[in-house]
């Protein structure tokens, strides 16, 4: 059934809303933006970019804190949460939390126009789009559904893990030169990492408590998505700070050129134009 609070309410009361939002969105990425782009230079959008990173920070800080007022920080139980679905004002408070979960989810599209804007096509990879779509399609069903109890944890590990990350990009745009300088780039894939490992033992949970008042079929949902999320993060974060690392110092061993403290900078892949990881 749905929840009869959350069923009007803008780009969720009907399914069809975010589908047709989601397929503008694959229409524009992989067809309308290219062919739009194909005789024009790469746009510069350094100002849209703060301001686009800025808003994230905001949006993402705002979104964990009030998890942590509201819930987490004091009431909710660690791994077996039901859904509150009164209409009392903490119970409401908590449902439109997810509901700007899911807005900023349909925000984060935007990363992928900045790549199209930018010329950035070799960085939409499959790993980025599935993210998107996929966290947008999710959400949705989170906000109609079950807009409270366990499946929150999932909205305030990444709106921290996207505080971070989204800081990062907004200072690497606003000051490009420290881009090179900014070691800890490596460290939020690791962060990202952890997240989704987080998430596959925290839904995991709801498949050994018994009479747990959560939905238990969202196990079946959310729980392959995050396993297939983290194996994807993994996979990057090996090739990336493993294995790229060890070509390049031999490959320029073989050229006769040294790195300097036995390291050199690499960079995480590109959204929203910036060098960054693929999740979000």
């Amino acid at each position: 059934f749905t929840d009869s609070r959350t069923k009007s309410w803008f780009l969720v009361a009907k399914p069809y809303e975010g589908l047709i939002l989601l397929g503008i969105y694959l229409m524009f990425v992989f067809k309308w933006g290219p062919e739009w782009m194909k005789n024009r230079p790469p746009y510069n959008i350094e100002r849209i970019l703060i301001i686009y990173n800025a808003f994230q920070v905001v949006a993402c800080s705002f979104l964990f804190y009030n998890a942590i007022i509201h819930a987490w920080g004091w009431k909710y139980k660690w791994f077996c949460e039901p859904v509150d679905y009164s209409n009392s004002e903490h119970a409401v408070t908590i449902a439109r939390c997810v509901y700007f979960y899911y807005l900023l989810k349909i925000i984060d599209l935007f990363d992928t126009v900045f790549f199209v804007m930018r010329k950035k096509f070799n960085q939409i990879s499959f790993l980025h789009v599935y993210h998107h779509t996929g966290m947008v399609m999710l959400i949705w069903g989170a906000v109609t559904y079950f807009p409270g109890g366990h499946g929150t944890f999932v909205g305030v590990i990444n709106s921290f893990v996207h505080v971070i990350m989204y800081g990062y990009y907004l200072l690497t745009v606003a000051n490009p030169s420290l881009k090179g300088s900014l070691w800890w780039k490596k460290y939020i894939t690791q962060l990202q990492i952890l997240q989704f490992f987080c998430f596959v033992i925290h839904m995991g949970a709801l498949v050994f408590i018994p009479n747990c008042e959560f939905p238990c079929w969202t196990a079946a949902i959310f729980l392959p998505q995050n396993v297939f999320m983290l194996v994807l993060f993994v996979d990057f974060y090996i090739k990336e700070y493993i294995k790229k690392p060890k070509a390049l110092a031999a490959q320029q061993t073989s050229n006769g050129v040294g790195i300097k403290n036995g390291s050199s900078h690499h960079t995480l892949s590109v959204t929203n134009g910036v060098k960054k990881s693929h999740a979000d």
